[in-house]
């Protein structure tokens, strides 16, 4: 064989392993949208949910004004937030918001008998456990994406091409209330 040749296989295998990483990171860098977006699909569920249940706790409580606004700026402050830092300390907010809806919620035995009370219980409950799935999911392929894009020799395609490394979506050790899942249950 002669040196051309050789030269010419050489590069073609560092163009066919550029091709190659770069189309990886492509493909954990869209995973880890679609993730984001699973987490949104179901946050708006949870906002979705979350006028229906105040609403029903008003009905009964109606003196406890205060939590109700509480509840309803977190809702927004979590429907405004953006990027995942911004969006888990929103979320840990709304959480620490819902358990105090729902310690008001279990003065009112009339309330926690109410079938349209229980049926949004249920169903809150059911998004919080997609909520947390879909947070795994996130956090799991943002993992993926970030140990590929620091790790030799993805890094220096990651470089090139000018992959950015994706925040977790964590919750915030400091914030007790969010340590916890969101209590539904009477």
């Amino acid at each position: 064989m002669s040196t051309t040749t050789i030269l010419l296989i050489v590069f073609g295998l560092i163009v066919l392993w550029i091709i190659v990483s770069y189309n990886r990171l492509i493909s954990l860098t869209n995973q880890a949208k679609e993730a984001w977006a699973d987490i949104d699909v179901q946050l708006k569920r949870r906002y979705d949910l979350i006028p229906n249940l105040v609403e029903s706790v008003k009905g009964y409580a109606a003196h406890e004004k205060t939590t109700f606004q509480n509840v309803t700026e977190a809702r927004t402050r979590a429907m405004t937030a953006s990027g995942a830092a911004d969006k888990a300390a929103a979320e840990n907010a709304l959480a620490g918001t819902l358990k105090s809806l729902f310690a008001v919620a279990e003065n009112y035995p009339e309330l926690k008998a109410s079938e349209n009370f229980l049926q949004l219980q249920r169903e809150l409950s059911d998004t919080e456990d997609k909520i947390q799935a879909a947070r795994r999911f996130y956090n799991t392929t943002v993992m993926s994406l970030n140990t590929a894009l620091q790790s030799f020799p993805g890094n220096i395609i990651a470089n090139a091409f000018k992959f950015g490394l994706m925040d977790l979506f964590e919750l915030s050790a400091a914030d007790t209330a969010a340590a916890e899942p969101v209590k539904v249950e009477f």
